[in-house]
């Protein structure tokens, strides 16, 4: 109505999730974050929780954008039910077939489970993401822990990532959910925007509309701040009220008492400045959430068409999208921004950018070997291993890893770090090879990493006082050459006093926790200590 009227686009300030509109604050890419972590582990609960409004819905829409289309999704909006109508909307959700007649949980739980280890044999990975979980009962979450039971050894068959509100942390805490809560294994509470924020999220809504110019001055900025409490769904009904008074009045920039009228039509107060603004976040109405709910859930569905769409697809993709090529080491890396480039397919980013790093370590690929990155690379003997850190604990490592980076339009995707200098380092992007500057790689990495690391001769998980076999022979080995102890008589396989002293000591000159403990980061740096002919992030060591 009034987008021709300041020279707009379109709409700036709509409700509806478009990922065009999506600004991350450092919040949001907080939680982003989380979830990817928590996507990208072993399986379990993934929790995120937050005030209405806040964004919770955005940031699932965009971890969804970085779902592989090899996984199947199973989405609830309306977590209202029994035990027995759950586990029928998991089975429909799924496409799994039941009897119409069935109310035996047995019987459900059993085509669950048969279809949760074919899809892990066909290498699919099962999410479950439940919206407004807070309306879970006490029966249905413990049913929920049940389903997470399934499991191989090396990870559960299925990940449930629990969206709500406040209420559903302190639910979770309840003594009897206690089992449930230990399976968390990320949660991140999103709270509002701030200050500075608010203004950001405005000027960006309008940039990306098509206007540069101020409609909103900084004091009535300050004021929509105070009215909206940086809830970012009250942010946009305030704009967009009083972009409609503005164009009504035909003025060319945002009054404050236009403001106060808007103020006063969102949430029903004829003097809304006097009251705080963060008591009108539970006054909205049933409409407007209703609202929201309805049009998520028909993007979601329409975005679950597109997965099955690019799923035939990708059929026809080039073998070398998925197993890039990577330039040769005299190749001069290109100045490039840090960006996707859109002739690729973002949805392989991940497997992409594993395939570069798995290449730096020898492995050239087959074109013929369709099974995931880290399985091919347990096959060489090397595991993926995914953590959240810093570019300071990457240069301690000192390992080649693949970085989660979020994109200039919010989308997130995955690029390979071979080289990192003090100022300046190098990456693998899709299929270019770039140098950026740090800085840039710690303004758009989201934290998360993934490396390989070589699995020590009998290795079944952490090393520690007690075990004896292989694995400990190996660390005595390794740790004897590092610590210059090599003039001791004879290995060692059982894990003693002595191996824990050894232990402690290398990890105290690692910086790591002296723990005794030859955990998966011990084991890592001791790989990067004593194996010269493993990649690096430092300048090449001879072998």
């Amino acid at each position: 109505m009034y987008s021709k009227y300041f020279g707009l686009e379109e709409m700036p300030f709509s409700i509806a999730p478009d990922p065009r509109y999506l600004y991350m604050s450092e919040q949001h890419r907080e939680a982003l974050a989380h979830l990817l972590y928590g996507f990208n582990s072993d399986g379990g609960f993934v929790l995120l929780t937050g005030e209405v409004g806040t964004g919770k819905t955005t940031v699932c829409r965009c971890l969804l954008q970085q779902i592989p289309t090899d996984s199947s999704i199973a989405f609830i909006l309306n977590p209202k039910l029994s035990v027995e109508e759950l586990l029928a909307t998991i089975c429909d959700e799924f496409g799994i077939d039941y009897t119409a007649s069935n109310s035996s949980i047995k019987i459900f739980v059993d085509r669950i489970n048969a279809y949760l280890f074919d899809a892990h044999s066909k290498g699919e990975k099962a999410v479950l993401i439940i919206d407004e979980a807070q309306n879970l009962s006490t029966d249905v979450l413990e049913q929920l822990r049940l389903l997470t039971n399934l499991e191989t050894d090396q990870r559960k068959l299925l990940q449930i990532i629990l969206i709500g509100q406040p209420e559903l942390k302190d639910k979770l805490s309840r003594p009897e959910l206690r089992q449930l809560s230990q399976r968390i294994i990320a949660r991140y509470h999103l709270g509002p925007l701030s200050h500075s924020d608010v203004k950001a999220y405005i000027r960006h809504r309008l940039s990306v509309a098509g206007i540069k110019k101020e409609l909103f001055s900084p004091s009535i900025i300050d004021k929509i701040y105070d009215l909206s409490g940086g809830i970012p769904r009250l942010i946009n009904l305030l704009c967009d009220r009083a972009l409609l008074g503005t164009f009504v009045e035909e003025r060319e920039h945002v009054s404050s008492p236009i403001l106060k009228k808007a103020a006063g039509e969102v949430f029903g107060k004829k003097e809304p400045y006097l009251i705080p603004g963060r008591a009108y976040i539970w006054a909205l109405t049933i409409t407007v959430i209703t609202v929201a709910a309805l049009v998520f859930a028909v993007t979601f569905n329409n975005s679950k068409s597109d997965v099955r769409d690019k799923e035939t697809v990708s059929e026809n993709i080039p073998e070398a999208l998925a197993v890039p090529e990577i330039p040769e080491a005299s190749h001069t890396p290109e100045t490039d921004i840090l960006a996707w480039s859109d002739d690729l397919p973002i949805q392989k980013s991940r497997e992409m950018a594993l395939a570069s790093l798995l290449k730096l370590w020898g492995d050239s690929g087959n074109a013929e070997d369709k099974s995931p990155v880290c399985e091919r690379a347990k096959r060489r003997g090397l595991l993926c291993f995914t953590t959240r850190g810093s570019l300071g604990s990457l240069r301690r490592i000192d390992r080649q890893a693949v970085l989660t980076i979020i994109g200039d339009n919010g989308g997130v995707f995955y690029a390979t770090l071979t080289s990192l200098e003090e100022s300046n380092a190098i990456v693998i992007v899709g299929d270019k090879t770039i140098e950026v500057p740090t800085g840039r790689i710690e303004d758009k990495w989201l934290g998360n990493y993934t490396l390989l690391w070589k699995i020590p001769p009998g290795y079944n998980g952490y090393i520690k006082r007690g075990d004896s076999g292989p694995s400990v022979a190996w660390l005595y080995e390794e740790l004897s050459g590092i610590l210059d102890e090599t003039g001791r008589i004879g290995g060692k396989n059982e894990f003693d006093d002595e191996l824990v002293d050894m232990v402690k000591t290398f990890q105290r000159s690692a910086g790591l926790l002296p723990d005794g403990i030859a955990g998966l980061q011990t084991i890592i740096m001791i790989n990067s200590a004593t194996d010269i002919g493993s990649p690096t992030l430092s300048e090449k060591r001879e072998t």
